[in-house]
């Protein structure tokens, strides 16, 4: 699903336009971001929770060369589905 697609679900049911309906949509995205920034974790009870993990500096191949290279330690965002996603689901 396209982030268009899902700005026409959000105008439907919640009978906004699509315009609004995408306003609405990019900010909730920006707090996201800005809540797993400051402090790591965003719980949306019954959807689910977003956390920022932290990958330690590792060693990897380059597979064209087979050379040892040296990946940086980074952020990464991470997404655990909640009971009711789950449920929906299956």
């Amino acid at each position: 699903m396209s982030k268009a697609e899902l700005v026409e679900i959000i105008a439907s049911k919640a009978g906004l336009t699509k315009a609004d309906a995408a306003r609405a949509l990019d900010a909730t995205i920006e707090g996201i971001t800005t809540g797993l920034k400051k402090q790591g974790k965003v719980a949306l009870v019954g959807f689910g929770t977003f956390s920022a993990k932290k990958r330690a500096a590792r060693e990897g191949i380059n597979p064209l060369t087979k050379k040892a290279i040296k990946i940086p330690a980074k952020t990464v965002a991470s997404f655990k589905a909640g009971s009711k996603l789950k449920d929906a689901l299956n």
